[in-house]
């Protein structure tokens, strides 16, 4: 006669452990998180539980946007929003300089915004951005992917 066991127990690991799906997300992005834009509460939503990725050109655009603030009056702004960046968990990716070429000429994309495009197919993960003709474009190829 076998006996049932009683209560099932499920012991997990800290949710840090736990794998998290992968997000891409570009400059429009991560501005509104590390300058605390208008938009840092959507962006904040859209990131959490997510394991964010970015092309390496995210470094100079994220750099360019803080010289901007900087030279308009808000030095503290920068330095604490660059200071906030690189605080972040965020895996940087090389990109196929071709295959972005392709994907700005098909979607009538700048070769930056089409660099993040091209990692999340590559990666084959959602892509938040700000920028709405990015967005299109980027639900009309990352919808036709196999």
């Amino acid at each position: 006669m076998s006996r049932l066991p009683g209560a099932l127990f499920v012991a997990e690991p800290p949710a840090h452990y736990l794998v998290r799906p992968p997000l891409v997300l570009d400059c429009s992005t991560l501005s509104g998180l590390v300058f605390e834009e208008d938009w840092q509460e959507d962006a904040l939503r859209q990131i959490e539980g997510h394991s964010l990725k970015a092309p390496y050109l995210l470094e100079i655009e994220i750099a360019s946007v803080a010289l901007k603030k900087c030279r308009r009056g808000g030095a503290e702004i920068a330095e604490a929003g660059l200071a906030r960046y690189n605080s972040m968990d965020i895996e940087l990716f090389e990109v196929r300089g071709l295959d972005v070429y392709a994907l700005a000429l098909c979607y009538q994309l700048s070769a930056y915004d089409a660099a993040y495009l091209w990692l999340a197919a590559e990666l084959k993960a959602p892509l938040a951005t700000f920028d709405e003709k990015l967005a299109t474009a980027a639900q009309a190829h990352l919808s036709s992917l196999p």
